[in-house]
C-alpha cells in the first residue's frame, strides 16, 4: 500500500470513528459532574435534613438493541467494604428517556418499572447522607439494557439486582457528584 492510499484509509476510518462518536450513549443532568449536591436533596435519615430530592437525570442516544434501561444510584465512599447502594430502578421501557428533579423521590416510573431494594432493605430513592465531616462521592449511572425484562426475584438484594443489571448491559453513563461534608 503506497503513501496515498495509507492516506485515504486512516481517512475513512477517522471518518467512521468520528460518526460513531456523535451517537455516544449520553446522560444529562441539572448536577454537574463533581458537583456538590445540594443539601435538600439529602435523605432525612442519619442526622441528614433534606428532602431526599432525586436529580434530573436524562439520557439520549443509546446503543442500537436498546431493550429496556436501569438506573442506579451508588454511594462509592460508604464505610463498607461493598459501597452502598441508595437507588435501583430496572425494567424502564426502551421508550423512555429519563426523569425530571424528584421524579425518582416521588416514584413518577413508567409503567413496569420496577424498583430494586436499597442496602436500606427495601425499595424507593434515598438521597445522600454522608457522615459528619467526610465527604462521599456518589455515582449515578443509566444503563442501556439487552432485555426488556430482569428475571430478578423481588426480594433480590441490591448487589443480586446490580449483577442482574451487568449481565445484560449494553451501554453504560454515568454522573459523579459529591455530598459533605456535613458538619
Amino acid at each position: 500500500m503506497d503513501i496515498k492510499q495509507c492516506g485515504v484509509t486512516l481517512l475513512a476510518a477517522s471518518a467512521l470513528c468520528t460518526a460513531n462518536a456523535s451517537h455516544a450513549f449520553e446522560l444529562h443532568s441539572n448536577l454537574e459532574a463533581g458537583q456538590a449536591v445540594p443539601a435538600d436533596y439529602y435523605q432525612s435519615n442519619f442526622g441528614c435534613t433534606g428532602q431526599s430530592t432525586s436529580p434530573q437525570l436524562i439520557w439520549k442516544d443509546p446503543p442500537a438493541g436498546t431493550k429496556s434501561f436501569a438506573i442506579t444510584f451508588f454511594d462509592k465512599s460508604a464505610p463498607t467494604q461493598s459501597g452502598f447502594w441508595h437507588y435501583l430502578a430496572y425494567d424502564i421501557p426502551a421508550s423512555a428517556t429519563g426523569f425530571e428533579i424528584g421524579d425518582l423521590t416521588q416514584a413518577k416510573l413508567p409503567p413496569g418499572t420496577r424498583e430494586g431494594n436499597t442496602d436500606l432493605g427495601k425499595p424507593g430513592y434515598f438521597g445522600p447522607c454522608p457522615p459528619v465531616g467526610r465527604k462521599h462521592h456518589y455515582v449515578y449511572t443509566v444503563f442501556a439494557l439487552k432485555t426488556d425484562k430482569l428475571d430478578v426475584p423481588s426480594d433480590a438484594t441490591a448487589a443480586l439486582v446490580s449483577f442482574y443489571i451487568w449481565s445484560n448491559t449494553l451501554d453504560q453513563v454515568s454522573l459523579e457528584v459529591t455530598a459533605g461534608p456535613r458538619k
